[in-house]
Formats: C-alpha cells, sequence, structure tokens
C-alpha cells in the first residue's frame, strides 16, 4: 500500500467514540454512484452496535468488553476496522469452544480471556474484517488481522475466534495460518416465486399437506398475526416482546442476553429495517417473532411467548417470513442457528464458516487435528441433509395441487 507509513491502528474500548458514517462505509460500502458495492448487513451497521453497547447488552460488565480495531489514515478517517471484543466467557456466541477451554485448563493453562471478532449474541453470516471496495482492501485485511495477534498478546489472551465469516475471509484466513472451522444453519431460498402457493408447489405432496396443516391449526385459536416496521413499532409493542423474549430467553440461557433498552434504541436509528411480527389474541399480543430485513435477506432473530399454541412458532417465525420476503423480493431468509427441523419447511442446509488463532501450541495442535475431522463431519452432513430437502425433481409428474 502505497500510504502504509501513515497508516494507524488503534483500538477503541466502545463504538461511540468511531463516527458513524465513517464506520458504515467500510461495513456496508456504496460503490463511486452511491449504490450499495454489496448486500446491506443490518447486524455490522454502526446503529446495531452501538445499540448493543449503550443498551449495557454487549460491555464489559456482562463480559464482552469492547476493543475494536480500526484502521487510522493518519488524519482520524477509517480505513478499515473489526468489531472485536474482549471476552472472559463464551456465552452468546454460537461457535461453541467449551470444550477447548475445558481441556487447556485442566492441563494448567488459562483460556480466558480471549478476544472475539463477531457481532454479540448474532450468529449470522457477514464481514468481520471491514474494508471498503479499494484495490487495497485484502491488503488491509492482512493489517486487520496482524493487529487482532498483537492485540491478542497485549492481553495475554489464549485465542483469538473470528465467527460467522464469509467463505471469502475464512479462505484467506486459512492461507495466513488460521484454524478453519465449519458449521451448519438452515437457510430458505427464494427460487423467484410469485407467491407462498408458488413455493408450496415447489414441494412433495407430503410436505404442502403439512405445511398447509401447520398454518391453518397455528391460528385455530383466534390468533390474528400482523407485520410492524418502521414507524408502526411502539414502546407497548417492545414492553410486549421484551415479555416474550424474557421468557424464551430465561428458558434458553438462564437469563436474556439482551437488555430492555437495547430494543427502543434498535427501534429508533433502524427502525426501517425491522420487521416485528406480533401475534394477538382477542386484542391482546401473546407471541411474536424479532426480524431485521438486510439488502437481500430477512433475517430471523428472536422469538417468544406467554402462551403455547400448536405451530405458532412456526408460522410466525418460518412461514409468515417466507410470505415477507416473497412479497418483498428478498432472495433468502436465514432463521437462525441450528434447527433440523426446518428442513421440513423449506429451509436447506447451509455452511458457516470461523476462524480461529490460538496462542498456545499444543492447544492448538489439538485443536487443529479436531477441526480437520469436524469438516469433513459437515461436510457430509450438509450432502446428505440436502438430499432430504422436500423440494420436487422436475418431471416428478405430482400434481401441484395434491
Amino acid at each position: 500500500m502505497g500510504d502504509a507509513e501513515q497508516i494507524l491502528v488503534r483500538v477503541e474500548p466502545g463504538i461511540s467514540s468511531l463516527d458513524a458514517g465513517q464506520w458504515d462505509a467500510c461495513a456496508n460500502p456504496l460503490t463511486a454512484d452511491g449504490t450499495s458495492a454489496r448486500p446491506y448487513n443490518p447486524f455490522i451497521s454502526h446503529a446495531f452496535l452501538s445499540a448493543l453497547e449503550e443498551s449495557g447488552s454487549a460491555c464489559a460488565q456482562t463480559g464482552w468488553a469492547p476493543r475494536h480495531l480500526v484502521l487510522d489514515d493518519g488524519q482520524g478517517g477509517i480505513l478499515a476496522c473489526m468489531p472485536c471484543y474482549l471476552k472472559s466467557h463464551s456465552q452468546g456466541e454460537y461457535v461453541f469452544d467449551y470444550g477447548w477451554a475445558d481441556a487447556f485448563e485442566r492441563a494448567g493453562g488459562r483460556y480466558y480471556p480471549k478476544l472475539q471478532a463477531s457481532v454479540p449474541f448474532t450468529p449470522v453470516t457477514g464481514r468481520r474484517l471491514l474494508v471498503p471496495e479499494v484495490p487495497e482492501a485484502e491488503e488491509r485485511e492482512g493489517y486487520l488481522l496482524n493487529a487482532a495477534a498483537t492485540l491478542l498478546e497485549r492481553h495475554h489472551a489464549s485465542s483469538l475466534h473470528l465467527t460467522f465469516l464469509t467463505r471469502g475471509e475464512w479462505e484467506r484466513a486459512g492461507r495466513i495460518g488460521l484454524l478453519r472451522r465449519s458449521d451448519q444453519q438452515f437457510h430458505w431460498q427464494n427460487h423467484d416465486y410469485a407467491t407462498f402457493d408458488d413455493f408450496l408447489a415447489s414441494l412433495t405432496s407430503r410436505k404442502r399437506k403439512l405445511i398447509r396443516r401447520e398454518r391453518r391449526d397455528a391460528c385455530a385459536d383466534g390468533i390474528t398475526i400482523r407485520h410492524y416496521t418502521g414507524g408502526q413499532i411502539t414502546e407497548a409493542h417492545w414492553d410486549a416482546f421484551f415479555a416474550f423474549y424474557g421468557d424464551t430467553g430465561s428458558r434458553k440461557w438462564g437469563q436474556p442476553y439482551l437488555t430492555r433498552k437495547f430494543f427502543s434504541l434498535a427501534g429508533q436509528s433502524m427502525a426501517d429495517k425491522i420487521l416485528l411480527i406480533m401475534c394477538e389474541r382477542d386484542g391482546q399480543p401473546i407471541a411474536g417473532a424479532l426480524n431485521f430485513i438486510g439488502g437481500d435477506t430477512l433475517y430471523g432473530r428472536y422469538w417468544g411467548c406467554v402462551e403455547d399454541h400448536r405451530f405458532l412458532h412456526f408460522e410466525a417465525c418460518y412461514y409468515q417470513a417466507i410470505d415477507y420476503a416473497i412479497a418483498h423480493g428478498l432472495a433468502c431468509v436465514e432463521a437462525g442457528a441450528q434447527g433440523t427441523h426446518k428442513l421440513a419447511r423449506g429451509y436447506v442446509p447451509q455452511t458457516t464458516y470461523s476462524a480461529h488463532l490460538i496462542a498456545d501450541p499444543g492447544l492448538r495442535s489439538a485443536v487443529s487435528q479436531f477441526l480437520d475431522q469436524e469438516r469433513r463431519y459437515v461436510e457430509m452432513e450438509n450432502e446428505e441433509l440436502a438430499r432430504l430437502a422436500p423440494y420436487r425433481n422436475k418431471g416428478d409428474g405430482e400434481s401441484e395441487d395434491t
């Protein structure tokens, strides 16, 4: 890079000190004519990360101490950046390394603190090395990774984990020596469907019947489902949804990751990127699903309820999301981490990626051997599950209204 001598690396203990426009120019860059250089990802935006930190959801007190890396052009301008956190535990990551931590500590090592380059509590694929569309992009990625390695040493951390990377970042990280890991999610793909019935027509007869029955039974108790976005979302909606989220969070994790304030802050700063699906009975909200709207993807994030109704979870989280994606021309629905039950509902396996830098040679060797086997298993399982997808083979002769 011609101006390499002017580049400074800063470690920022909070995103609020960084200019939102400059961060977003790296996270979701525009082309010269002002159009998006790649599909918009809401989770790496300044607004989303700021809502996590300002709400007290991702902060030192919760074990997510911000240590964001910034390449500075020497005049305060941001050339590239990376969301990064110093962590004292492995919660809220969805790429599980508890076994690594346990083995290392039983052998006399200290696994925490560690560095986590990710979006807290968000198992969504996206860039972690945030570089604008410039010829020097790959070189700037290298600067960020080198800075992260230096930060690891400075904090005497055991490891650096970049989770839910894009495949390109994953491959480039592997070429410079980071350990590569893969896992699995289930996403719905929009094959230019005009209506939900068009999607159903692409499925086998048995799966069409299953989904039709589930959609019918989900609302059989007089439940009405409404969509809210932008200025339609009120604090009363957030109060109701937080009660749903809190119930689910306490059962899954012991306590919810997100504070009530997070939802208000996100609602204020990025309401047009939020789709809140609320289920009401007798005029009262009883369940809900929170989605974020990307450039070509609807991201399902949280679900909760205060009443149990059969199939309502599938309707609110999966089928309503598909309806919305079709109506708005979105190419994909990501409905969260894991869940083979999604396969029967038209969501197909997709590989997710992470990269890991481990300081201790012994631990690094053991993890490397484990990951070699795990990647092969994930690849084989994804291939097998893809064969079980509920879609009709072309020309199989089934009528579309069977």
